[in-house]
């Protein structure tokens, strides 16, 4: 059982992290874009060579109604393609084009550069501590939310 201070300390760092997702999805709004579509195209630009589309759910955590919405958008304006995978006939292989890549990068590489200058703003060590903190407390979190024993108690 979660005493105060684990209470309060878990309000906080979620409403850190409910803040960096607004920014995000700040941005990509400022780029004509929704939060969802933004993560499938920041996924497709780190991965020149494409993507299934199962990968892109599982690497974005969009489902794959919204993979194939922001997919065949992205193909309407000529940002990206698709390709059978011969692998699965179902599952298609998607790529940013030329445009796509010149269209994206900006927007992409923004949010890269500031993720890589507010770690560096911290010294290796903060670095390390920051990355396992938050991996355990990601792993935690899951496995919890995932307990179907989890009991819940009444608010304080």
């Amino acid at each position: 059982m979660a005493d105060k201070d684990a209470r309060r300390n878990a309000y906080i760092y979620c409403a850190l992290r409910e803040r960096q997702y607004a920014r995000y999805d700040r941005h990509a709004r400022d780029n004509g874009i929704t939060m969802q579509a933004f993560l499938v195209v920041n996924a497709l630009y780190y991965a020149p060579e494409g993507l299934a589309q199962a990968r892109i759910c599982e690497q974005t955590l969009n489902s794959r109604q919204t993979v194939s919405l922001v997919t065949k958008r992205l193909v309407a304006q000529g940002y990206a393609t698709t390709e059978g995978n011969p692998d699965d006939r179902r599952n298609s292989i998607v790529r940013l084009t030329d445009a796509g890549r010149a269209w994206a990068h900006d927007m992409v590489r923004r949010i890269t550069r500031a993720e890589d200058e507010a770690m560096a703003a911290l010294t290796p060590e903060e670095q390390e501590e920051l990355v396992s903190l938050s991996r355990r407390f990601t792993e935690n979190l899951i496995r919890l939310i995932d307990d179907p024993d989890l009991k819940l108690e009444e608010d304080a």
